[in-house]
């Protein structure tokens, strides 16, 4: 593909989006940036969701995964559901009761002021670190295919697409975003189907055979009974769902689209119809992946031995196998499409972050809601752009360090950073107690490398067990046993019953 064509695209779908940006954040105003006015329309969340939902890892990380870990993945995507249905009947009617714009000034109103920074910090932690990860893959699959050949540097390439994101985001926020991701949920949706039929094509696959040849793949195991093996199906199931809870019940950005729905019963609606086609779309992925290495077997290209598609470890880089073939091997069209869907579902999830970051420091941090709108307009938009830096310097970082498939990286960095809102949420609905304020952040903290060193050594310790995406619920549970023991019995019910 030529560097000025893939440069065209590129320019003419950001110009789409600086167009429907200028349309959508006309008026704007903080409300509209945090919440979109607290009116959207339950199905326009929906929908908008899943491409915040997937990202670009899931677009190339999940059919790279395929080659060493079959259709293990789907015992996540399966576990979603369980997630799913804890948000929607625990944690939405909370919020929604609250009329939370932030999320943890709950734990604000159920424990105290230290507690409800270290859940707002930790969140930060968090949502910065994954949405750097995610940005980080599409300025490389940029990188790969443009930026390269015209000889500019990688630290230029992200700059230059963080940048995109700020010009069409920094006024309008969630208003503007809804309308965003609904454009690139659609183009994200499109081009997988497309890619899917295109490799369907060149391998002379009718529909049925296509289902035939997938089913009888080695690599469309699901099911791994080895408790010991990171893939163990039981594992990956509950990994999913408490995945799920965090980084969806329990994290801003995800939260802050189902809060902008005007009722409680619209945002429960929206998650409902929400969960199967988020399923129904990774299976689509792990689909993708198999034809993937079967149209690069049947072509005789030999994936580990090009040294484009290795990894500082001399082993194949699973996320790079999916732009290698879209961007040298398929047809013109099929890689524009490619270049179009890793676009469109990277930034529809980091778009959304940056907003979320700026969310739950203007009003977690700042306390932004007790200036003037003329002030809070500065503030947030001050707040904005020094998220955009940091982004910037978290993305390089991760280039010189990363050797794993980005999904795994994404969800194992979420086991240590989210372990913490796992603990104080449930120990906050869970419980009645009471805890000591200033000694959560703390607590937390010690959890957080209790787990590291425990990860580290489960293999010694443990009788060969590796950690997975489980390492989640081991930070979870440190956190809750630790919170359990600076806590003390509360006098009265510690549950708010309106809003403060």
């Amino acid at each position: 593909m030529s560097p000025t064509l893939v440069l065209s695209l590129v320019a003419g779908y950001f110009a789409v989006l600086i167009i429907i940006a200028v349309l959508t954040s006309r008026g704007a105003t903080s409300e509209s940036f945090f919440v979109a006015n607290r009116n959207a329309p339950w199905y326009m969340v929906a929908f908008a969701m899943i491409g915040t939902s997937l990202s670009g890892v899931t677009f190339i990380s999940v059919p790279g995964n395929v080659y060493g870990k079959s259709w293990s993945y789907l015992a996540v995507a399966l576990g979603f559901v369980a997630g799913y249905v804890v948000i929607g009947t625990v944690l939405m009617p909370l919020y929604y009761r609250l009329r939370l714009v932030s999320i943890y000034s709950y734990l604000d109103q159920r424990f105290g002021y230290w507690s409800y920074k270290t859940g707002a910090l930790f969140f930060l932690i968090s949502r910065s670190l994954g949405s750097a990860l995610r940005l980080y893959l599409v300025a490389g699959v940029l990188q790969l295919a443009v930026f390269d050949a015209m000889g500019v540097p990688f630290a230029v390439t992200v700059v230059v697409s963080i940048l995109f994101i700020y010009l069409y985001t920094f006024k309008g926020g969630l208003k503007t975003i809804l309308w965003t991701d609904t454009f690139q949920t659609l183009a994200m949706l499109s081009c997988v189907a497309l890619s899917i039929y295109f490799m369907a094509d060149a391998l002379n696959y009718s529909f049925k055979q296509l289902v035939q040849s997938v089913r009888e793949s080695p690599m469309s195991q699901i099911y791994f009974s080895d408790v010991r093996d990171d893939k163990f199906f039981w594992k990956q199931f509950a990994s999913g769902m408490f995945i799920t809870i965090v980084m969806t019940g329990l994290d801003q950005d995800l939260m802050q689209k189902n809060l902008s729905c005007r009722s409680l019963g619209e945002a429960q609606k929206n998650l409902f119809w929400f969960t199967p086609v988020i399923v129904s779309v990774n299976v689509l992925f792990l689909t993708l992946g198999v034809l993937m290495y079967q149209y690069a077997a049947a072509r005789g290209i030999k994936l580990t031995e090009l040294p484009q598609l290795l990894n500082l470890k001399g082993t194949l880089d699973t996320d790079k196998v999916f732009p290698f073939l879209a961007t040298t091997q398929f047809s013109l069209t099929a890689g524009i499409i490619f270049i179009l869907g890793i676009i469109a579902v990277t930034y529809a999830s980091a778009d959304s972050a940056l907003t979320s970051l700026t969310t739950s420091f203007c009003v977690d941090f700042l306390d932004i809601q007790k200036y003037p709108e003329a002030r809070q307009t500065r503030l947030r938009q001050l707040t904005h752009l020094g998220w955009s830096v940091v982004l910037i310097v978290i993305i390089l970082i991760f280039r010189a360090l990363n050797e794993q498939s980005l999904i795994d990286a994404v969800y194992k960095a979420a086991g240590f950073t989210y372990g913490p809102l796992l603990g104080l949420f449930a120990f906050g609905i869970l419980t009645r107690r009471q805890l000591r304020d200033r000694l959560v952040l703390p607590t937390c903290t010690a959890a957080v490398l209790l787990t590291l060193l425990i990860v580290t050594h489960s293999v010694e310790w443990l009788n060969g067990y590796k950690f997975g995406f489980e390492i989640l619920l081991l930070n979870g549970a440190l956190v809750y046993l630790g919170l359990l023991a600076i806590s003390r019995p509360a006098a009265v019910n510690p549950l708010p019953q309106t809003a403060v």
